[in-house]
């Protein structure tokens, strides 16, 4: 499984939305527009294509808010029930007829940049919120998606991040970053190519409380209670990943 530091780029108000990869699971990011990607945090992704119509921006602009609308509520997907995923389903295909052009080359400077989870279908996402909803103590925070591929013509660099923390361990939702970063290469208009090469655990943020543990307010800090917040202040635990690639 693949799974962002970065703070989410602004963009104009109506860009064009990214046309998705077939395939049976989704995901939704927001970055002012929604996308698709076959298999996220973990897979492949398109880019938006040069649109060839599209009947007026008011009614893009219009399809655009309904797929957002069908979405909320559904806590990313996890909570979301057959006759929901249905109607996101139809809210998506409107959203594609407004680019659905199938010559039309991936636009990697459009899908340069960072995403939001908004919705999934994908079980490789889903069992995140099943955990955090089975063990009270972890929490799920924000998912994004970072592409790094705007100077590019045929690949780049995707880092998959989870957000996540453990309560009163951890700062809240926020207290450690799970980050897995791939190459991806173009394979066709609609298909990317991975090869995952790394997964870290980062960006550790303890809570107020183990800081007062270690470190007492009211004591001197020692140096050896420094040296400890420093260390796990810049912790950071990569793995290479040697996997099958997709």
């Amino acid at each position: 499984m693949a799974i962002a530091a970065a703070a989410v780029r602004r963009f104009p108000t109506a860009p064009p939305p990214p046309q998705s990869p077939p395939g049976t699971s989704r995901v939704h990011l927001q970055r002012r527009r929604v996308s698709r990607v076959r298999r996220p945090l973990a897979a492949a992704a398109a880019a938006v294509p040069s649109p060839r119509t599209v009947s007026s921006p008011e009614d893009a602009e219009r399809r655009k808010h309904e797929l957002l609308r069908a979405v909320q509520e559904t806590r990313r997907g996890f909570a979301a029930g057959p006759d929901q995923r249905a109607a996101i389903e139809e809210a998506i295909v409107s959203v594609e007829e407004l680019h659905a052009g199938e010559g039309a080359p991936l636009d990697l400077a459009a899908l340069d940049g960072t995403w939001r989870l908004c919705y999934t279908s994908a079980s490789d996402v889903l069992v995140l919120f099943e955990a955090a909803e089975r063990l009270p103590l972890l929490q799920v925070g924000q998912i994004y998606q970072k592409f790094e591929c705007k100077d590019q013509s045929d690949g780049g660099i995707v880092r998959n991040v989870v957000r996540w923390s453990i309560e009163n361990l951890l700062e809240e939702q926020e207290g450690a970053t799970l980050n897995v970063s791939a190459k991806f290469a173009v394979m066709s208009n609609r298909n990317i190519f991975l090869q995952f090469e790394e997964v870290a655990v980062e960006n550790i943020k303890i809570s107020e409380q183990v800081q007062a543990l270690i470190a007492p307010a009211i004591l001197p800090r020692s140096f050896l209670s420094l040296q400890i917040l420093q260390f796990l202040k810049t912790f950071r635990a990569q793995v290479p990943v040697s996997g099958p690639e997709r």
